[in-house]
């Protein structure tokens, strides 16, 4: 963030900074704009206060666009819009959560169904097929199905192939979210299987 006084940029902070921080900067650049420049405060206009917009996030415009680019199905539109919001802010829940989600929705898009699910039948222990056919029951709904299958992926598995059964359920989780009932159901089946 950045200041412009006398014609001059001056850099604040970079990023999100905390609520206290930009208001203590905030009156500060106000006690130097009073001192130095003969500003002396906010003047009110005369009548009806006009209703301001709600404030928008920092990351607004960019979360809007990687959704308005998942409705379009344009999944690597997507996929870089939320990466470009975690590169500023890598703990933010929305751009983390469409990350996962537009990724998901790229690899499903590429699948055939149906031979999906004749791999995944034909290869139970194969935990690329699993993840597949796991992947595609969750796209359509059928979130139970695609946890239980990884749950018995990770179950029967060992290696290398537990761990990438492991890891794309955690990552499910995400796209449905910690809240859901189901994840929880699932969390608990894994640290039945896991433990």
């Amino acid at each position: 963030m950045f200041a412009v006084v006398a014609g001059q940029a001056l850099p604040l902070f970079q990023g999100v900074a905390p609520e206290e921080q930009v208001r203590a900067t905030l009156d500060q650049l106000i006690q130097v704009g009073e001192e130095r420049f003969g500003l002396t405060g906010i003047q009110v206009a005369d009548g009806p206060v006009a209703e301001t917009p709600a404030p928008v996030g920092p990351y607004d415009a960019l979360l809007d666009a990687a959704m308005d680019a998942l409705n379009a199905n344009d999944f690597a539109g997507a996929v870089q819009a939320y990466k470009n919001v975690l590169a500023d802010d890598p703990a933010n829940p929305d751009a983390k959560a469409g990350l996962v989600q537009a990724e998901l929705l790229a690899r499903v898009t590429k699948l055939d169904p149906q031979q999906t699910r004749k791999d995944a039948a034909d290869r139970p222990a194969d935990p690329a097929a699993q993840i597949a056919a796991a992947e595609l029951d969750l796209a359509g709904g059928h979130v139970e199905d695609a946890f239980s299958r990884l749950v018995d992926t990770v179950r029967v598995t060992a290696g290398d192939d537990r761990d990438a059964a492991r890891v794309r359920l955690l990552e499910l989780f995400e796209v449905v979210g910690a809240d859901d009932p189901r994840v929880s159901a699932a969390r608990t089946a894994l640290a039945r299987v896991l433990f």
